[in-house]
This record gives C-alpha cells, sequence and structure tokens, in this order.
C-alpha cells in the first residue's frame, strides 16, 4: 500500500525533546515501513526516518532560532505539495489539527484519514467539521470523540511504542524511592497536584517536563515556589535517549491531570519500562490504565494518597506485560492498515454504485 503521513511542522519527526504527536507518526510510519508499505512522510527537514522524506520547512519550528515564523504559511505550503503529489498514494493519512487540510483535499475525503491527537472540545471545531462531513477520522481513545460525537468515525486506535525502545528495570536502583512527573509544567497537567502527592507520601518527587512559552507564568508562580530541590527536584526537559532511566529507575508515575487528556502517552512509556501510575479519572486514562495492574485511576488527592503504598507493591513484571500486549507500535500500525483497508473498500464501493 502507498501510505503518506502528513505531520505537524512544529517539532522533528521524531522529535528531539517533548513532541508526543511527532513520536507517534514515527513510531508509526516506522512500524508500516516494517510491514513492508511504500510510505512518504511529508514533515520538517530535520525529521529521521525510514520513509521517503519530503520536507515541509527545512527544520522545525520549535527549534527554529529565527524570530519572525508563520506556522500557518508553513502548513499550507507543506499541503500545497501533498496536494501535487496526492495521485501518487493510496492513502493520505493527515495528524494536523483543527481541519486546516480540509479545504484542500474535499474532491478526494474518501482516500484521506485524519487522526486529531488534540482535544476536539474546542467550540469552533464541530460547526467547522460539520462543512467537512466526508472526511473519516480515527480517534486515539473513545473519550475523545466526546466534543465531535457527529464526525466519521473510521476507528478507535490506541498509540503504541517499539517494544525494544524501553529496558524495563524490575528492580529499582535509586537509592531512595521517588516518583516521576513527566510532560509539561501546564495548569492541565497539574504537577502541584504531583508535588502535594509525593509530599503526603512522604517520597521523593522528580519533574521532568518542558516549560512552554504559555505555562511561564503558571510555573513561576505556581510550581516553582514548590520546588526545593531536595524532595522537589526539576529536572528539566529530558531528551528521549534519557526517559528510560528516569521513568525506569521511578517507583511510580504520577499524571494527576485536570483537563479531558485524549491519550497520554507518558503512562505507556512508563509501562514500558515496568513502571506503574497513579493517574486522574480524566479524559482517556480510564481506557489506558488496567486498575490495580498497570496503576491506579483516582478521582482525589486522598485517593492518589492513599493509592501510593499498593502501587509500590505491583508487580513490574506485570506492568511490562500489559505495555507489550496493548501498547506495542506493531498493534498500532496494524490496526492502521486494517483501517485503511476499510476506507478503501468503502471507497470502492461507492464509486461502483
Amino acid at each position: 500500500m502507498r501510505i503518506a503521513h502528513v505531520a505537524p511542522l512544529y517539532e522533528s519527526v521524531p522529535p528531539r525533546l517533548y513532541g508526543g504527536t511527532e513520536r507517534i507518526v514515527s513510531y508509526l510510519t516506522e512500524a508500516l515501513v516494517d510491514l513492508g508499505h511504500e510510505v512518504t512522510l511529508f514533515a520538517s527537514g530535520d525529521s529521521q526516518t525510514s520513509a521517503k522524506l519530503v520536507p515541509g520547512r527545512e527544520c522545525a519550528l520549535r527549534l527554529d532560532p529565527r524570530p519572525k515564523k508563520s506556522e500557518v504559511a508553513a502548513h499550507l505550503a507543506m499541503l500545497a505539495e501533498v496536494r501535487e503529489q496526492a495521485d501518487q498514494f493510496d492513502v493520505i493519512h493527515f495528524h494536523l489539527s483543527h481541519f486546516l487540510h480540509f479545504p484542500f483535499f474535499q474532491d478526494m475525503a474518501e482516500r484521506t484519514v485524519t487522526t486529531p491527537h488534540g482535544r476536539l472540545d474546542y467550540v469552533d471545531l464541530a460547526p467547522a467539521y460539520q462543512r467537512f462531513p466526508r472526511f473519516p477520522m480515527i480517534s486515539i481513545s473513545h473519550s475523545q470523540r466526546a466534543g465531535l460525537a457527529g464526525a466519521n468515525w473510521l476507528a478507535t486506535i490506541q498509540h503504541g511504542l517499539p517494544v525494544d525502545i524501553y529496558e524495563p528495570i524490575f528492580e529499582t536502583e535509586a537509592e531512595e524511592p521517588y516518583l516521576a512527573f513527566l510532560g509539561r509544567l501546564s495548569r492541565d497537567k497539574r504537577p502541584d497536584r504531583a508535588i502535594e502527592i509525593a509530599r503526603r507520601s512522604g517520597l521523593k518527587l522528580k519533574l521532568a517536563a518542558k516549560i512552554g512559552d504559555d505555562d511561564r507564568a503558571y510555573f513561576h508562580e505556581v510550581v516553582e515556589p514548590l520546588i526545593d530541590g531536595d524532595r522537589v527536584d526539576y529536572v528539566g526537559e529530558i531528551a528521549e535517549g534519557e526517559k528510560a532511566e528516569f521513568l525506569g529507575k521511578a517507583a511510580g508515575l504520577l499524571f494527576p491531570i485536570d483537563w479531558p487528556e485524549p491519550f497520554g502517552l507518558a503512562p505507556i512509556e512508563a509501562m514500558a519500562c515496568g513502571t506503574p501510575t497513579i493517574a486522574w479519572n480524566c479524559g482517556a486514562l480510564p481506557e489506558i490504565i488496567d486498575q490495580s495492574v498497570t496503576g491506579f485511576v483516582v478521582n482525589s488527592m486522598d485517593e492518589a494518597v492513599a493509592a501510593v503504598p499498593a502501587l509500590l507493591q505491583l508487580d513490574r513484571r506485570k506492568v511490562r506485560a500489559a505495555f507489550e500486549k496493548r501498547f506495542s507500535a506493531q498493534r498500532m500500525a496494524r490496526d492502521y492498515v486494517a483501517a485503511y483497508v476499510r476506507l478503501l473498500a468503502g471507497s470502492a464501493e461507492a464509486k461502483a454504485s
């Protein structure tokens, strides 16, 4: 099958640092190449891929030091290139947010599929989608669909990681057990909750997270005063190669989010390391965490603190086994291929009628 993947240009594929969408695009395209498909990746020119790379711009937007950049112009130029090459592909798979690509591909919507990687409850999204109802969509969790319930949903396909990307650590080697927080230091991710859980449970907390431009005020006002460099330690934004040790040596991951998370990549990264998670009952987390096996989904601070002793007793080998069964990149790729086959079969049937 000839498959095009169109990635956002904010980060390279895979990203050097933070960037969940681009990381999943990388894992998926690599797995599809391994399955023998002819894959073309439209992404930033500093991307690394086994697929054929078509650069949308010379480097990722976030790490481009030039001060004046236009995200919209960059993505529009890339979409124009995708449009010019569209006849070369059986399926064009978009990973862009907010349906920017829809007006370009209305006459071939049945050969496209869109995976939105963010929340879908913005007030303008449903009215916008109503103008383009023929575009097939693939959700990354069932809960993600709530904001766009009337869309042309083709499938729900959960994320996956290469099974060999993280070496599990079944016996933690840290001098003192610590809890981990990984992601963004944003209000939605609630690092302040993570700090309170750690303090009340008596465990050390290590925060490895990005501080985005929109999050700086929250970080300085709310989070930074709680960091003492001892019991609460901010280690900065870590690279992909540092995650295995950071997560693998942790006694557990804290994921105390306060928003309708469409998926949540950090918990399955932790699972790959054999590390269980305490997560808030928001968004897709109940679909990801196997209660009392890979962690605990909680509804309050008191529940989270009470779950810490039980978290420390979970079998890390069972956590890793659950990851291999449910969240491998190979499983993800096979599920997407099955969705592509259904898409093309429906397109052929529509043409025949």
